[in-house]
């Protein structure tokens, strides 16, 4: 389901920019806009997502309606005349993602043993960035034979979109999570309910771990404008779906990879190394010259994404119990979606208004501030092997 889900939104994501920048006449302020108001709404859908899905004992059926909402929003941004439509039909994208996020999340490690949950999200994440790889495929194909036609493009995003609505209801079950994952009967309704949205289950490193990732986020703009700064560069519309295509394979298969590198050194190690890779990679961003700058850069850019993602979900479930790995995941949404904002619109600000190294210099520091916090002694950068099991709720 990732798999075609990305297929059908990443045909559409490289050239989002230039349907907002060059169709609607927008401005790169109004893209930030867009793209951080989305990953908003769908980061606090995600808190509420995971919790309820904790309390409700179903992943399942959070998983169906979010895959549904965006699978029958997202074509419809072919019907967009202005900047402010595209607004509002991402955000209802996102907000299906918002719903079906964290209890997926939380179902692929309720179906997982605990030494392989690296190699699980590891997994998941290849599939999904594979998607990605083929759905800018469709789309290169589609520009390259209908170049003028970008909003039939959009609207032909519900294909792949089809076989998800049959697969998410007949093929997703939910998975035994064990004696701990029932709420005590003598619990209130009233007292679940504050406690499903509550930091209070967790323990302190797993909100110093959120503080830490909120710093990174503040600098992680939206990766629209890396495709932005792409075309700056020389890369013509019709070969940005071939840039995002080449992106997402190595996206693909460096997840994969480090996946398993995961389950064996721990999650730490290969985050901190990710994000000083992003702080480097940013700042070659603001100096590049030329086209050929900027495949190299998606490439290396890539590597930061199959350093993180698998480590980052891993370290979130290795520290908290199984009672609560849905809320955990919830918050480990909301802590990036709710920087995603300001992060999106402050690049898209300082870009319009100082241009690019400034704007990729500020992403770069936010990196460097949080890896030195989390080199500081906020986490001891040992192996996954050496965390208490009462930490990891095994």
């Amino acid at each position: 389901m990732s798999l075609l889900n990305d297929i059908g939104s990443e045909m559409l994501a490289p050239l989002l920019p230039e349907f907002v920048i060059g169709v609607l006449k927008g401005t790169k302020a109004q893209l930030g806009l867009i793209d951080g108001v989305g990953e908003s709404i769908a980061s606090l859908l995600k808190l509420w997502a995971g919790g309820a899905s904790d309390r409700a004992g179903s992943r399942k059926a959070f998983v169906v309606v979010g895959y549904y909402v965006a699978v029958l929003a997202r074509p419809l941004m072919a019907l967009a005349g202005a900047p402010w439509h595209v607004f509002v039909l991402r955000a209802i994208d996102r907000t299906g993602k918002g719903i079906r996020t964290a209890p997926r999340d939380a179902l692929i490690a309720d179906s997982t043993p605990r030494e392989q949950h690296g190699r699980a999200f590891g997994f998941h994440r290849s599939m999904d960035h594979l998607g990605a790889a083929l759905g800018p495929l469709f789309a290169f194909a589609f520009m390259w034979l209908f170049p003028d036609q970008l909003r039939w493009l959009f609207f032909l995003a519900i294909v792949p979109g089809i076989p998800i609505l049959f697969l998410v209801a007949m093929g997703v079950h939910d998975s035994h999570r064990g004696p701990h994952a029932p709420r005590e009967e003598s619990v209130s309704r009233s007292e679940t309910t504050t406690m499903s949205f509550s930091l209070a289950p967790f323990p302190l490193r797993f909100r110093l771990y959120l503080l830490v990732l909120l710093i990174f986020t503040l600098g992680n703009s939206s990766d629209s404008f890396l495709l932005v700064r792409a075309k700056e560069l020389g890369i013509s519309v019709v070969w940005l779906p071939i840039l995002w295509l080449v992106f997402h394979l190595a996206k693909s298969g460096g997840n994969f990879l480090c996946g398993g590198c995961v389950d064996r050194f721990g999650p730490r190690p290969l985050i901190l190394a990710g994000w000083l890779l992003y702080a480097a990679v940013y700042v070659a961003f603001g100096f590049a010259a030329s086209a050929w700058h900027a495949w190299l850069l998606f490439l290396a850019y890539a590597g930061f994404y199959a350093l993180t993602e698998p480590a980052e979900k891993a370290l979130v479930a290795a520290i908290v119990g199984p009672e609560h790995k849905g809320l955990a995941f919830g918050w480990f949404s909301l802590t990036i979606g709710i920087a995603a904002l300001p992060a999106s619109l402050l690049f898209g600000w300082i870009y319009d208004g100082w241009g690019a190294l400034a704007a990729f210099g500020t992403g770069a520091a936010f990196a460097l501030a949080a890896a030195a916090l989390l080199a500081a002694g906020f986490f001891p950068l040992a192996s996954r092997a050496s965390i208490p099991d009462n930490a990891t709720g095994n």
